[in-house]
């Protein structure tokens, strides 16, 4: 099975089932390093990707949730629409034993190609559920009206008093000189 992620996409989740004995789960989840010192991560190849970040991927058995059950726990915690749950009921409801769950930012945000192998099994692609956007009006006052800006801030204190200053010493300036000139 193929699939494509697109570079934009974000907020959606892919549910695959993993068809392996309990035992060989672990090791087909976790990454791990061969005698030459590259990583070999099974997951990752049977999901095809190129780039897969493993802070966004979550492996665990259905059994593991109890009471919550999948779709509970795909509402309540990981944040997908009832409507999106409810219509892929019959495939949750079937799903059992240990579960591989996705999300767009596995893939660190670039476009990936996926070519999906055994022990992989694509059970459904599901959205978060997300608030529309509500663009409100903006506050009274500041938004009405035209702004009117003088054109000439009002003198401080500070540019009061050196502005007196500089005109005491052109006048100091201007008495020394003129006594130079009379006493010459």
């Amino acid at each position: 099975m193929k699939m494509t992620v697109p570079a934009s996409e974000h907020g959606v989740i892919r549910l695959f089932a993993i068809d392996l004995e309990p035992a060989e789960v672990l090791a087909f989840q976790d990454p791990v390093y061969d005698d030459a010192d590259d990583v070999v991560w099974p997951l990752k190849t049977a999901l095809g990707a190129k780039l897969l970040d493993q802070d966004f991927v979550e492996v665990f058995d259905v059994a593991d949730l109890g009471e919550l059950g999948l779709s509970g726990y795909l509402t309540q915690g990981v944040g997908i629409a009832q409507t999106e749950v409810d219509a892929h009921h019959l495939a949750l409801a079937a799903a059992k034993g240990h579960l591989l769950l996705v999300t767009s930012a596995a893939f660190g945000g670039f476009e990936s190609a996926l070519t999906i192998q055994a022990p992989l099994r694509h059970i459904a692609t599901l959205n978060e559920e997300r608030e529309p956007v509500k663009f409100e009006t903006l506050p009274d006052g500041g938004a009405k009206g035209a702004i009117t800006i003088d054109a000439k801030p009002p003198k401080s204190d500070a540019r009061i008093g050196g502005m007196i200053a500089t005109y005491a010493l052109i006048a100091m300036f201007a008495l020394v000189g003129l006594m130079v000139w009379v006493s010459g």
